[in-house]
């Protein structure tokens, strides 16, 4: 997702930690709201939104392909005053990678590839370590691949400079694996960066033509694409980061880095087109669409997280880059669709689909509230510092300075943590909290991170 700056994890840990909250949100009610009272609520929540945590960007509740909802709030560039609109394109990010993995079914179904290809049959000079990896297993992330986004100082050294496909691929390419292809689940954007190069190594052409050409083209997206800052695109919008009480310009990236893996640009509008186009075989067949919403390891399938949200089954990914955030929710079993998109660097895009999803289905959810800190005695600070493990692979590291706790995580500036309790700390720079957790004896034994008011995520204290 290449947050810098003001993200609180790197591309792959901020999907990854979403992807596991999706089954935390409460039950259904016992009635559904009706389309007047799903509108009441949701201008009720996304206006608290605006006030409160400041959103910027578009919006789409949708049932039975037809919107419910669709509006924008805040600005799509805040230097000439143009709103955001259902029209208005933002950078998807890791939204991106179901795409992808559309383009990678596509050619399967014409017979210029297999999902059961080895990797090392579209490359040259093959890592050895790579002779048992699959193009399935990039699509799960289930490679073993390191994800390049991940290397210690890496985005900041080459964020700003032009880089190809193939001299991206050299950077990890002699990398060791993490793990053996097929043994767990580790998010990797390297192993989408790759699969953008079999689908042009087995198209003949460009990554970006190829989509054009296929996916977008037929199905009328008029508003997606593949961005770059050379090219005139009408009614794309800015990316910002917070700054205090306004916003700042976001950071420059190269879009030949995220490539694949997160390049794309789309509106709230084109991705329920796209959303209805899977409910057809104007795109995919029904035997490539089932084999692509089948989850492998860690609830995720190709491109797409799978799991249940409120008793119902949800298809959804998420997507941060620099000054943008991403979401989409789709529940076919209801032909419900949920869009946010943020222009907005680190915006709980996954928390506000998250709470529009609950309002159509009748569940629980939190309206946005302002955290507020408070001081607590630095002794009780005291006790937080050390090391962290989330999904064994990211260590988040807590530290002191003077009356001040910080949270450094890999590739990463440090950042502040506000505490409002003794034991519940916020960040303000994303909607992001942390709630350290003691045994009976009063020991600190672990940290939960959540977006919201939810169930956390936990990472146990490991030094």
């Amino acid at each position: 997702m290449f947050i810098k700056n003001t993200g609180i994890y790197r591309w792959a840990i901020l999907f990854v930690l979403s992807l596991l909250m999706v089954s935390v949100v409460g039950a259904q009610t016992s009635t559904a709201p009706t389309s007047e009272q799903i509108v009441s609520k949701v201008n009720e929540y996304m206006d608290a939104a605006q006030r409160i945590d400041r959103f910027s960007g578009s919006i789409l509740v949708a049932r039975d392909g037809k919107p419910i909802v669709s509006k924008g709030y805040g600005m799509a560039n805040y230097e000439w005053d143009i709103p955001n609109s259902p029209q208005t394109e933002f950078r998807l990010g890791s939204v991106t990678k179901q795409f992808t993995a559309a383009a990678i079914m596509l050619l399967q179904e014409r017979g210029r590839l297999s999902v059961n290809d080895p990797v090392c049959r579209y490359f040259t000079d093959c890592p050895t370590a790579w002779e048992s990896m699959t193009i399935r297993h990039l699509l799960t992330h289930t490679s073993g691949i390191p994800d390049y986004t991940s290397f210690p100082g890496w985005m900041e050294k080459k964020g700003t400079l032009p880089i190809t496909p193939a001299e991206l691929l050299a950077e990890y390419k002699s990398k060791p694996l993490d793990f053996a292809p097929g043994e767990k689940f580790s998010y990797s954007n390297s192993g989408y960066h790759l699969l953008g190069l079999i689908i042009e190594n087995a198209s003949g052409k460009s990554y970006a033509d190829f989509l054009q050409e296929n996916i977008f083209a037929p199905l009328g997206l008029k508003h997606t694409g593949y961005d770059n800052s050379r090219s005139l695109i009408k009614q794309r919008a800015a990316g910002y980061i917070r700054d205090g009480d306004g916003f700042v310009n976001a950071a420059y990236l190269d879009m030949l880095i995220p490539y694949a893996a997160g390049s794309l640009y789309s509106s709230t509008e084109d991705l329920l087109a796209w959303d209805q186009a899977l409910y057809t075989n104007k795109l995919l067949t029904q035997k490539s669409k089932e084999e692509m919403f089948t989850p492998f390891k860690s609830g995720y399938a190709y491109g797409w997280g799978i799991g249940k949200q409120f008793e119902h089954t949800s298809i959804s990914h998420g997507g941060a880059i620099y000054g943008f955030s991403s979401q989409i929710a789709r529940f076919p079993d209801d032909r419900v669709t949920v869009v946010v998109l943020s222009n907005v660097q680190g915006a709980s895009t996954g928390k506000i689909a998250g709470s529009l999803a609950a309002i159509v289905f009748g569940a629980k959810y939190d309206m946005p509230f302002e955290h507020k800190a408070i001081n607590v005695p630095s002794s009780v600070l005291d006790q937080y510092v050390g090391e962290y493990l989330v999904q064994t692979s990211t260590t988040l590291t807590i530290t002191k300075e003077g009356d001040k706790l910080m949270l450094s995580i890999p590739a990463q500036p440090k950042m502040q943590l506000f505490p409002e309790s003794e034991t519940d700390f916020f960040l303000k720079i994303v909607d992001a909290q942390i709630t350290f957790v003691k045994d009976a004896s009063g020991k600190v034994t672990q940290l939960l991170f959540r977006q919201g008011r939810g169930q956390g995520i936990p990472a146990p204290k490991v030094k």
